[in-house]
């Protein structure tokens, strides 16, 4: 026996335009990036740099969730002069939308296939071992092309890069290779953000160290960087050629004693709608498990975002959102595409209203420092964490 089930037809509308939703009204919970706090964040750090200091805006992880490509032209009109990311793929998304500046890869990159999407799509790899040296010099000769790479020595952050003390040798090695030019030299700080300078001095003299012997050796780079957000807020003499800025330029700070160094921005916002709007008695559980058990009669409201949007579920009971410029506490655990709020103090809520989460809301301010000290964890975290089935909708102050 077989069953079949005749597909039902919709007419489409006469109209298109009869069941468009505005940008804002068709969205149950939303990201918002203020552009223009963006650009003041890389005006204000640029301010901070030597007129011969490059800015390399730092726009990996989809610009820490803050939307690659608008984050991309946004920072290159403000003045940043190039970009860092960290895969291929997030280099092709960038060419694709018709970005032209130059883009660094800081990841590592290992096969013939990958080189050749390298040279394909213009981007600048980095070098981290000899393996890789062998590859892209046969690669590139083969396609008789000439291909910018940067050469990253492990000064100290155990993570890639080649030893700082075979810095020399490994530098020889690409420049014997005719088909490799090599755009920079650079490391990573481990410990910018700490208030005790000892470690990152240490990595800051093994770099220098290693470039003085290169230079004994009559090799001059014609690029050196090592400051990430941190030591760029610190440490004037820490910024070399070019300097790698990324969270700063999100308006959050590395760390608390920087927050002093330049007055930034927070970019990121995010809201969501009231679904319903309820009243539940003294003894209710509330969400899974019942980890709340409302005390009293309790006016609830249910909000249309949850942890596959990017809402930690280890804050349930402990989150606090904004509504109407008043702080309220989120109740119960909090669910995949939802989560509760205690609304009883604000009188006559209703259905559509919108929360925030993280942004100003009046005189109150949530900030991924907050969910990130909670949650004992870094702010990086949390902005990557916002998924993308949460809309990016660009604004701006100005």
């Amino acid at each position: 026996m077989t069953f079949s089930i005749e597909p039902k037809i919709i007419n489409p509308p006469k109209n298109r335009h009869d069941y468009q939703l505005s940008e804002v009204i068709r969205y149950r919970a939303w990201v918002e990036i203020d552009r223009s706090a963006l650009q003041q964040n890389v005006r204000k750090v640029k301010a901070l740099l030597a007129p011969k200091t490059e800015l390399m805006a730092v726009i990996k992880a989809d610009a820490y969730g803050h939307g690659a490509v608008k984050v991309a032209n946004s920072v290159l009109e403000a003045g940043a002069q190039s970009l860092a990311i960290a895969t291929i793929g997030e280099g092709i998304e960038l060419r694709e939308a018709g970005i032209v500046a130059p883009i660094m890869i800081l990841g590592a990159v290992n096969t013939p296939e990958e080189v050749a999407a390298l040279a394909h799509w213009q981007l600048q790899p980095t070098l981290v071992q000899i393996e890789q040296v062998r590859i892209f010099a046969a690669v590139m000769r083969r396609l008789e092309q000439r291909l910018p790479v940067h050469i990253k020595l492990d000064t100290g952050m155990s993570r890639l890069g080649t030893p700082w003390h075979n810095g020399t040798k490994f530098v020889e090695q690409v420049l014997e290779a005719p088909n490799l030019k090599i755009a920079s030299i650079y490391s990573h700080f481990a410990t910018a953000d700490d208030p005790n300078p000892e470690i990152m001095q240490l990595q800051r003299q093994r770099f220098q160290q290693a470039i003085a012997e290169l230079k004994s050796k009559g090799y001059h780079p014609p690029c050196l960087h090592l400051a990430n957000s941190a030591a760029t807020l610190s440490d004037r003499s820490l910024h070399y050629d070019r300097v790698r800025v990324g969270l700063a330029l999100y308006g959050l700070y590395p760390a608390d004693h920087l927050t002093d160094k330049v007055p930034l921005q927070p970019v990121l916002q995010v809201k969501a709608r009231i679904a319903q709007v309820k009243t539940i008695a003294a003894g209710s559980g509330v969400s899974y498990g019942h980890q709340y058990i409302a005390a009293k009669d309790t006016r609830i409201a249910v909000v249309g975002i949850g942890y596959a949007d990017g809402i930690p579920r280890n804050l349930s009971n402990r989150l606090k959102v904004s509504l109407r410029g008043r702080l309220v506490p989120q109740i119960g655990a909090i669910t995949m595409d939802q989560l509760m709020i205690d609304v009883s103090e604000i009188p006559e809520v209703k259905t559509g209203e919108i929360v925030t989460l993280i942004g100003k809301d009046g005189l109150q301010c949530i900030t991924a420092d907050d969910w990130a000290r909670d949650l004992g964890t870094i702010s990086w975290e949390i902005l990557c964490g916002f998924k993308h089935r949460l809309p990016r909708i660009t604004i701006s102050n100005e």
